[in-house]
């Protein structure tokens, strides 16, 4: 299957342009064209290469279309001119192109939901949920807002948890750089010294030599290792037994295991909620709830959960056995399940339990601040230590 660029014309001879994906041929296109009522002018395959460079479509640009898309099929518009519209507007060339795709497929009398199918790695498995519960139910535009809405604050949870990890991320690499630059052009030039003055090196120093002159004359082995242990690693990931003890890892890791449960949590209650409002059965979304969690640990909970419900139980009921959820989600749930309204209180939970991981981060924050500091000043100052003991006990000899 390839991917076409290519100008046509409609029964009144307005030309316009668009990009073809998944078809064989120029004159395959030309066929599928001519079911819609438009007439070749011109196609032009794309390159792997062009389609590799453009194909970077961000997590904004989807929440951003979710919006626009409801907005204008809520204010009367059809769905395939919503996507005419968007498809004009938007400046992404890889975006474009799914769009156009999409809009393509409706035109010849596919659904909206299995026109993005094949674009689930891009949409998630959520929006397709949302895109088939609506259409199933007569409320599109009502359901696309909803996924606009919870795609956005997916999108606000990631950035608050990144914001976690990248302060000791960036002191690390800081930490790295310096201790490189020490390893490379401090470190020699005071071998050299201690090399002239004969002096007997302690094992601190003769250890921070050994490194210096592996790094310097062996650094390409050093890059293959980094590199060799970088493609195992994602190998190893892949692995599903080495993903499960990962996953579990994350939810019982030191110091950032809470943060990884409540964001896990958060996600998978969301999901949730937010397809249940949309009519989506129990059974259902869970389903998809689980995909979205991402997390083996939670899929298992999920499962269970699932069945339980399955038999007759209720949703707290099942919940209550595991204590990865808070305690305010469980009542939530058990209110809202009593009262017939259980979307509305677990979206109530979820919000105040965002509210309580951004007061995490911030936590967190203050804490690892000053203990990266002391950790990269203790790692600097033993090299720089190492690289002066010489010199103070030479010192010492001369007085």
């Amino acid at each position: 299957m390839a991917s076409f660029n290519y100008i046509a014309k409609d029964s009144n001879g307005n030309e316009f342009s668009g990009v073809y994906t998944d078809i064989d041929s120029a004159g395959a296109l030309r066929a599928e064209l001519e079911k819609m009522g438009y007439a070749l002018v011109k196609a032009r395959r794309q390159d792997s290469a062009a389609r590799k460079k453009s194909g970077k479509i961000k997590h904004t640009e989807i929440v951003a279309f979710a919006y626009e898309f409801a907005g204008m099929y809520s204010a009367g518009l059809s769905i395939v001119r919503c996507l005419e519209t968007f498809e004009e507007q938007t400046e992404n060339p890889a975006l474009r192109s799914v769009v156009s795709d999409v809009r393509q497929h409706v035109e010849t009398g596919s659904t909206l939901k299995d026109a993005f199918e094949k674009y689930r790695s891009v949409f998630s498995d959520f929006f397709l949920g949302m895109v088939e519960a609506g259409e199933a139910g007569g409320k599109l535009g009502e359901t696309l807002q909803m996924a606009a809405t919870y795609l956005e604050k997916q999108d606000d949870l990631k950035r608050k948890v990144r914001a976690a990890f990248a302060y000791p991320i960036v002191v690390g690499l800081m930490c790295l750089l310096i201790v490189t630059i020490l390893v490379i052009f401090v470190i020699p030039v005071f071998q050299k010294l201690y090399g002239q003055l004969h002096i007997t090196l302690p094992g601190p120093t003769l250890l921070l030599i050994a490194i210096s002159n592996v790094v310097r004359h062996y650094w390409w082995i050093t890059l293959l290792a980094v590199s060799l242990i970088g493609y195992l690693g994602r190998k190893l990931y892949r692995n599903p037994v080495i993903k499960a003890k990962i996953d579990f890892f994350k939810l019982n890791m030191p110091v950032f295991g809470r943060l990884n449960r409540m964001v896990i949590v958060s996600r998978f209650v969301r999901t949730f909620a937010m397809m249940s409002s949309a009519g989506v059965s129990v059974v259902e979304a869970l389903g998809v709830a689980r995909q979205v969690a991402n997390n083996n640990e939670m899929c298992k909970i999920a499962e269970t959960i699932e069945k339980d419900i399955v038999t007759g139980s209720t949703l707290a009921g099942p919940m209550s056995r595991y204590s990865i959820f808070p305690p305010i989600i469980i009542q939530l749930a058990a209110a809202g399940e009593e009262a017939g309204i259980l979307p509305e209180m677990l979206t109530k939970g979820v919000d105040f339990l965002d509210s309580y991981i951004d007061r995490v981060v911030k936590s967190l924050l203050i804490k690892i601040e000053p203990a990266l500091s002391v950790v990269m000043g203790a790692v600097v100052g033993s090299i720089l230590l190492g690289v002066y003991l010489p010199m103070f006990d030479y010192m010492g000899h001369v007085k």
